[in-house]
């Protein structure tokens, strides 16, 4: 690791922000909002703001949750379209943090390295190595927002396959588009089956000569409309703001109601959803190649707005074709039935790869953290590490809902500590609480980082709800003194 180049020059931070993305502008927004006498930075290690907006620039990349909820609930979203394209959505983001004078306080080019915390001084110290030096610097905090997301911009998911080598076209990785790339008249496979899989086919169908979806096993896919007429009717009548509202509450009800019927009656929502597909694909498309052998929502339930891929698929510039690959070969890839599928180019949609904490090496009084060998408080701290929290988003909802109440909540925290002359939060795990997993999903990207995560537990405050409402009474309305929070003056942990 490099040698910072020098020790810290300024006066300690009252709060450090890392991520320049969606989450940390709402955060930074609501900090000057609750806290405005608290001095902050945020700390991007990129040299943009918009995070995972503005990394991705695959063909059609979007969001594939609406943006009522993905939005921030203090700025309405006031576009025509529900699932926003991926440009759209940075703008919103860069034009948040213009209108609420937050580019000042980003600090660009600054990738956390490691976190040390020390309980004599009550502060972090973090080094941070600055992009296009390779040299690093050190700033202290009094709390440490982490507002990285929870995947590895620096690498994706990327199996290896028998005869990559030969291979005559180009293999290219969504996360890393390259800019360059011509597939105009050409023919693609897109190996994945996933919401990057979703949207790359139909957005590259409508210039290539033949896309080809290439998935190991379905996933379950529902097309939604890309404007919702009734969000119209609610801005023709009402104030921006109050149909924002009303629009983002029925979005979010209707969601929840959804998610309850599809986790407490799954065959029946399965059986509803491939159903819906089936009648979209048409005749002469089988249905099976999207009817999954697991229950909705044991995995994320991919969305195509206004049906755009049905509509690629059913005018034959595009297909999917459920097998296993065997090889490389020269001029595309040989399946494990025997077919044969020509390709030019080949896109491996093949999942993530999370990261827990940005990456950053932890350190607590001298000692390393493992976030796995933790647990996580309502989701948003974890046990033994003070005066921090983390911003993790819902799996069955818009990541914005979650983010927006966590900010919130730190924001509460932050206050209580000021009134109570307190210089130390820390949580501490109760005894006999079941570990569960953080996450239950089955999907790949998840069980692959299972032993990164932190845990959850059995019970509150422990438990990781996948729920708004509930959330929302538990982390708005709970006291922030609820026993197992505990607090103390700098010089030891409570």
């Amino acid at each position: 690791m490099p040698t910072p180049t020098s020790a810290p020059d300024e006066a300690p931070f009252d709060v450090l922000i890392v991520g320049a993305g969606l989450s940390g502008i709402g955060a930074a927004a609501m900090l000057q909002e609750r806290c405005p006498g608290k001095r902050y930075a945020i700390l991007e290690a990129r040299a943009a703001i918009g995070g995972t907006w503005d990394l991705f620039r695959y063909p059609g990349v979007r969001s594939d949750s609406d943006m009522y909820t993905l939005g921030y609930g203090f700025k309405p979203w006031l576009d025509a379209k529900a699932i926003a394209d991926g440009p759209s959505i940075r703008n919103y983001i860069r034009e948040t943090a213009h209108s609420h004078g937050i580019e000042q306080h980003i600090r660009f080019g600054h990738k956390v390295l490691r976190a040390s915390w020390s309980s004599l001084d009550a502060l972090w110290t973090i080094e941070a190595q600055l992009g296009g030096t390779g040299g690093t610097t050190l700033l202290r905090t009094r709390f440490l927002h982490m507002c990285s997301g929870y995947y590895d911009y620096e690498q994706a998911y990327r199996p290896h396959f028998e005869g990559e080598a030969v291979f005559q076209g180009r293999i290219v990785q969504p996360q890393f588009w390259p800019q360059d790339l011509d597939y105009a008249g050409k023919r693609v496979v897109v190996i994945g089956s996933g919401a990057t899989a979703v949207t790359l086919v139909p957005a590259m169908a409508a210039g290539a000569a033949h896309v080809t979806m290439l998935q190991r096993s379905p996933t379950y896919v529902v097309s939604r409309p890309s404007e919702y007429r009734f969000a119209q009717r609610l801005q023709r009548r009402l104030p921006p703001k109050l149909a924002y509202w009303a629009t983002r509450w029925r979005v979010i009800a209707e969601s929840m109601l959804l998610y309850r019927i599809a986790r407490g009656k799954p065959e029946l929502a399965k059986r509803k959803i491939v159903q819906m597909a089936a009648q979209a694909l048409g005749p002469g498309i089988d249905a099976a190649h999207f009817t999954p052998d697991y229950k909705p929502w044991d995995q994320r339930v991919c969305v195509v707005p206004d049906g755009d891929l049905f509509r690629a698929l059913r005018a034959g510039s595009a297909e999917v074709v459920t097998d296993q690959i065997a090889r490389f070969t020269e001029e595309g890839i040989v399946l494990a039935s025997g077919r044969v599928l020509a390709a030019d180019v080949v896109v491996m949609a093949t999942g993530l790869s999370l990261s827990v904490l940005g990456g950053a090496r932890i350190e607590v009084d001298g000692q390393a953290y493992q976030p796995s060998a933790h647990m996580a408080y309502k989701g948003m701290m974890l046990s033994d590490l003070p005066n921090s929290a983390m911003t993790f988003g819902y799996t069955n909802a818009s990541w914005t809902l979650k983010a927006d109440l966590t900010a919130a909540w730190v924001c509460r925290l932050l206050n209580y500590m000021e009134r109570k002359g307190q210089a130390i939060a820390v949580v501490r795990q109760e005894p006999g609480v079941e570990a569960q997993p953080f996450l239950s999903f089955t999907s790949g990207y998840v069980q692959r980082a299972q032993a990164l995560l932190p845990k959850q537990g059995a019970r509150r405050p422990w438990q990781v709800y996948q729920n708004y409402v509930q959330d929302m009474l538990t982390i708005r309305f709970g006291r922030i003194a609820d026993g197992v929070m505990r607090f103390g003056p700098k010089g030891k942990l409570p």
